[in-house]
């Protein structure tokens, strides 16, 4: 595994949260007085909740990261692949005279709020064009290790490469012309 490096600084942790650390729009205010109105008018505050788009979901980063020893090194590994692909793709997209906007990447557990809806980690890791992030759930690495025998630095790095290779798509515009084509 790649030990040194430079390691970007566009990692977004979210492996200690469990959906319980989301405020809707502005910080868990709006959601409070939703909350309140719908008690007192007799109706269930879940079914107004449940309304609100979600890429007016955000989520509270001050929430601890439960993690292991495993995982932080997983994450250092994914940070310098994740640096090695922006440096590479700043350089080719420089010299086309056009400024490559970096993505981020986002690690999480068991589900997590997206531009793109609700990602689950048995979605598999994914990119959500809407935010512009890489969605990626640690367990699919293990899955990987027990599925597939695909077990080592290659693949894991591979998964990053991929999904920021639909990051790119996506700014180059080809991801909706594939769309519209399908």
């Amino acid at each position: 595994m790649l030990k040194e490096g430079r390691e970007s600084t566009n990692i977004e942790d979210r492996r200690g949260m469990s959906g319980r650390g989301m405020a809707i729009g502005g910080g868990g205010c709006l959601t409070f007085i939703i909350a309140i109105v719908a008690v007192f008018m007799g109706i269930d505050p879940s079914s107004l909740l449940n309304q609100i788009p979600q890429d007016q979901v955000q989520v509270n980063q001050n929430q601890p990261v439960q993690s292991n020893p495993q995982e932080d090194a997983q994450k250092k590994f994914m940070g310098i692949v994740l640096a090695t692909t922006e440096d590479a793709w700043r350089a080719t997209f420089q010299r086309s005279g056009v400024k490559y906007q970096e993505p981020k990447l986002v690690l999480f557990r068991g589900q997590t709020p997206t531009a793109c809806g609700k990602g689950s980690a048995g979605m598999g890791p994914f990119y959500c064009p809407g935010d512009q992030k890489l969605y990626l759930d640690f367990g699919f690495f293990d899955e990987l290790r027990r599925e597939f025998k695909a077990d080592g630095d290659f693949a894991q790095a591979y998964v990053v490469a991929h999904e920021v290779g639909h990051h790119v798509q996506n700014l180059l515009g080809t991801m909706d012309k594939v769309q519209r084509l399908q």
